[in-house]
């Protein structure tokens, strides 16, 4: 099985409390714990919360949330929804694992379900949620690739964790397999897969680390840049959109972000989308129907957990073969025929 994904703005007060209106008579409620960006932060925690809203709007489930203003906050957030009144806690990323594992070993009559962890020994009220998200993000470095004008790419992460790294994986494979395929040399800058070495801003909500990360990649040659940073990434938005996208264009992570960063979306060429509104979704209604079941599930470019974002603004820049090629890329790591991770 491949690798896995990740996370991040603010709440008000250490970690405050946040209910969404529903029906009062609601038999369910999917409570979720955030990882530090927040519930508005245009992309992990904001993806994972849509499949809980689109429970409330689809199944009458009742949906809550407490965010981390800090990775202190995890334990005592989640301990906080114990007690009966959470049907599903959701905690959202990879730094929760020990928290998670925690509760669930001394409440098993709570059933958690974790993104972007997966435990080995499984526990058996936990089901873990995970993308192969090195899948979609082989396909917007081959695309990356073939976009390039200088020649050059460039990636830079969070924190060095698993959720974070995958993607630098795929990205850095598929330039890989462009150039093979190609005969190019198109370069990726800011990680080594082989050293597992790289550039990391250490955080996930600081825009000036985002605008200074890509300033230094953009001045080194770099046309292309995938932050995999959460709101960081917006900064480096905000840089391209100064420089314009002649200049620098973004690829974005998690959520469509030409539709939640509408100010900038015209610098995105795509996205590496990782669905987890879908697959938590699908975990409240197995839950609700009483089918719930510890272990794991995976996002593949198959079961559509990962994908590219459509091409938006760019469509008409990318030539039609490159858009056929990733198309036919895409089916064969479907099919098998292309490998992709380990």
């Amino acid at each position: 099985m491949t690798s896995f994904t990740r996370h991040f703005l603010r709440g008000i007060a250490a970690s405050a409390l946040m209910l969404t209106t529903v029906t009062a008579a609601s038999a369910f409620t999917a409570c979720q714990v955030t990882d530090t960006g927040g519930i508005d932060d245009n992309s992990f925690n904001q993806t994972a919360w849509k499949g809980v809203l689109d429970a409330q709007e689809k199944l009458g489930v009742e949906g809550r949330y407490l965010e981390s203003q800090a990775e202190s906050d995890y334990e005592a957030n989640v301990n906080s929804l114990l007690g009966g009144q959470c049907d599903v806690i959701f905690t959202i990323g990879f730094l929760l694992g020990d928290a998670t594992a925690n509760a669930a070993k001394a409440n098993p009559d709570q059933k958690f379900s974790i993104v972007d962890f997966a435990y080995d020994p499984t526990i058996p009220n936990v089901l873990g949620q995970v993308y192969a998200t090195d899948q979609a993000a082989f396909l917007a470095g081959y695309l990356s690739a073939g976009m390039s004008k200088t020649g050059i790419v460039g990636t830079f992460g969070g924190i060095n964790i698993p959720p974070v790294t995958i993607f630098m994986d795929g990205f850095s494979a598929g330039v890989d397999y462009y150039n093979e395929q190609k005969g190019t040399t198109v370069q990726v800058l800011g990680w080594n897969a082989e050293s597992r070495e790289g550039l990391f801003t250490n955080n996930f909500d600081s825009l000036d680390d985002g605008r200074a990360f890509a300033q230094n990649l953009y001045d080194e040659g770099a046309d292309i840049v995938l932050p995999v940073a959460g709101p960081v990434g917006l900064g480096s938005a905000a840089l391209a959109d100064e420089l314009g996208t002649e200049a620098l264009k973004i690829v974005g992570v998690d959520a469509d972000l030409y539709l939640t960063d509408p100010a900038k979306k015209h610098v995105y060429l795509t996205s590496i989308m990782k669905r987890m509104d879908s697959t938590v979704y699908q975990v409240t209604e197995t839950t609700m129907k009483g089918e719930f079941e510890g272990g794991l599930i995976v996002g593949t470019l198959e079961n559509e957990g990962v994908g590219l974002a459509p091409y938006h603004d760019m469509e008409d820049m990318i030539p039609a073969d490159l858009k056929a090629e990733v198309e036919a890329i895409k089916q064969g790591i479907i099919d098998g025929s292309i490998k992709v991770g380990g």
